[in-house]
């Protein structure tokens, strides 16, 4: 192997983030894979994905715009708590000017079907959709960036703690992802240039 430098691709660490096995409630699926939305901040997309680390795990919990397919909310922590995705939907609120009725959607997950968060889906005067149990494709919007993200940006890259994770992740989903990164189903611009065109097709 040496000689003709060759050399092994260690199989990629799993970790299981979603825990459907849980006695909380759990909402409609009302999205039922209707990705196509005509306005910003309808319809946000919700879900957690890992990096591995030296120091160990980092679990980052995202909140996307399907308009625009935009970022609008990101969490990271080494703990699989309900507060990440909490950290990630408040970010989500600050950011945006929020719609009355707006659907929120996620997997089955304990994090998501949280007494707390809940709480906070019927402060903000959001309507809880989730998916059926097990099935991804569901929630493919947010699975299609969490690939992005490992494929693009983050693969065979050996983190050496999670701060150096979660400043690399920063830079791909701020610097990157919603900026220059394009989309077909965008008609081929970048999530902040399309929602740019939004307001100014508003305005007009």
């Amino acid at each position: 192997m040496k000689k003709a430098a060759v050399s092994v691709k260690h199989r990629k660490r799993f970790k299981r983030t979603t825990d459907s096995n849980h006695k909380l409630p759990v909402a409609p699926n009302l999205l039922n894979r209707q990705f196509g939305v005509m306005q910003p901040n309808r319809v946000w997309c919700a879900d957690i994905t890992y990096l591995w680390t030296i120091q160990g795990w980092l679990y980052l919990a995202v909140v996307i715009d399907l308009y625009s397919r935009k970022i609008v909310g990101w969490a990271m922590s080494n703990r699989l708590k309900a507060s990440l995705v909490n950290e990630a939907l408040s970010m989500a609120c600050w950011r945006r000017k929020l719609e009355k009725g707006l659907i929120h959607h996620s997997d089955r997950g304990s994090q998501y079907a949280d007494n707390e968060y809940q709480k906070s889906l019927k402060q903000y005067g959001m309507i809880c959709s989730m998916s059926r149990k097990g099935d991804c494709w569901d929630n493919a919007v947010v699975e299609s960036f969490f690939h992005s993200l490992k494929t693009e940006w983050t693969a065979d890259i050996i983190y050496r703690s999670r701060d150096e994770a979660r400043s690399d992740v920063i830079r791909y989903i701020e610097m990157f992802y919603n900026s220059y990164r394009l989309h077909s189903s965008l008609g081929y611009k970048n999530p902040n240039a399309f929602e740019t065109n939004f307001a100014l097709t508003e305005v007009a």
